[in-house]
């Protein structure tokens, strides 16, 4: 070979390698709410923006809300695991029965009021129950929002009996399933669906989160807000920050470190801690509105947490039929949230 042939060759090496080392990827992560709500303001955005940061500029993260590239909240998790999207923010909860492990964090008063300790142990029981179901995409975090109450377009919650022949909005199996002890009609729907619902009438209010209340115009669509007494949600719902697996893997090493170390227990707890900051925004917001802020006694609060016993006690024999241990996993749950109390980063105020 001739010097100038091996020279040429050398170049042709030396560029290739050049470009493998600074590959640049683009990430598409899709979820299904307003851009401005409390998790992509304080948690999606801040993610993307140190993912590129950290990597250089290598892997550029776009953001869709709303569910812009295509499919239904509900498909979320096959949107991702089919590579229809890079990644997103899924509830798999919207897919009743499909997880069934998962619906432990979900039972009523198993959540302290912090999303941000919450979602610290959900992050741990993940890890300890979860990875096998979800082995088919890639998990960045697990996690909770915060504490979960009842909007209705009419008065506020005094008693247990004025549930009775309310229409509820329930985001999944378990709270559905408290709302119906409770005396409610419950109406499974995701998040989206939940304005237009009220704004006509096909229910008389839901459970939701304080963080959500702005971004749906609950100031405006409901009139009263109640939770429960105490220092644990009525009921929670569980979240996962994913990417498809084969994206992930395909990465070089280096751009793989830079998705670890945004990984994990930190960004679990990231993403809790942007629900507990919205859910201030929330409550401010709906009393600037002048709406009812009510809390419900704790006698009352008592009287709901043994129906939600039942609640409780009911799943777990539905879990044992279906082969699981479920009180090995209420009993799990419960160990990881005890864990984590006492421990975020900054405790907010409520």
């Amino acid at each position: 070979m001739s010097f100038v042939k091996s020279l040429a060759l050398a170049a042709t090496t030396l560029v290739a390698a050049t470009a493998l080392s600074a590959q640049e990827v683009t990430l598409r992560f899709q979820h299904f709410v307003s851009p401005l709500s409390a998790n992509p303001t304080g948690f999606m955005q801040p993610w993307a923006d140190a993912i590129e940061a950290q990597s250089d500029g290598r892997i550029r993260v776009e953001l869709y809300p709303f569910m812009q590239l295509g499919g239904a909240a509900q498909s979320q998790y096959d949107l991702i695991r089919d590579g229809a999207i890079d990644g997103g923010w899924v509830i798999p909860g919207y897919q009743p029965g499909r997880f069934p492990e998962a619906e432990a964090l979900e039972l009523p008063f198993m959540t302290p009021k912090s999303a941000e300790e919450a979602s610290r142990a959900a992050w741990t029981y993940t890890q300890q129950h979860l990875m096998d179901d979800f082995a088919d995409v890639h998990v960045i975090a697990a996690h909770m929002h915060g504490p979960g109450l009842v909007h209705l377009r009419g008065p506020a919650i005094d008693e247990v009996a004025d549930f009775d022949g309310l229409s509820l909005r329930g985001p999944s199996r378990p709270a559905t399933l408290l709302l119906e002890e409770l005396g409610a009609t419950p109406v499974g729907m995701p998040v989206p669906a939940f304005p237009e619902a009220l704004a006509r009438g096909v229910v008389d209010g839901g459970v939701i989160t304080w963080e959500m209340a702005p971004s749906l115009r609950l100031d405006e669509l409901t009139r009263s807000h109640t939770d429960v007494a105490g220092d644990r949600s009525l009921y929670n719902l569980y979240f996962i920050w994913a990417m498809n697996r084969d994206v992930y893997e395909a990465l070089p090493e280096d751009l793989r470190a830079v998705i670890d170390a945004n990984s994990g227990m930190m960004a679990s707890a990231w993403a809790g801690r942007a629900h507990d900051e919205g859910d201030l925004r929330g409550r401010d917001a709906m009393a600037a509105a002048g709406n009812e802020i009510a809390e419900m006694s704790e006698e009352v609060t008592a009287e709901i947490r043994a129906m939600g016993n039942r609640v409780i006690a009911a799943w777990i024999a539905e879990a044992d039929e279906k082969g699981l241990d479920g009180a090995a996993l209420v009993q799990s749950a419960r160990e990881a949230m005890a864990a984590e109390i006492g421990t975020a980063a900054g405790r907010i105020n409520r």
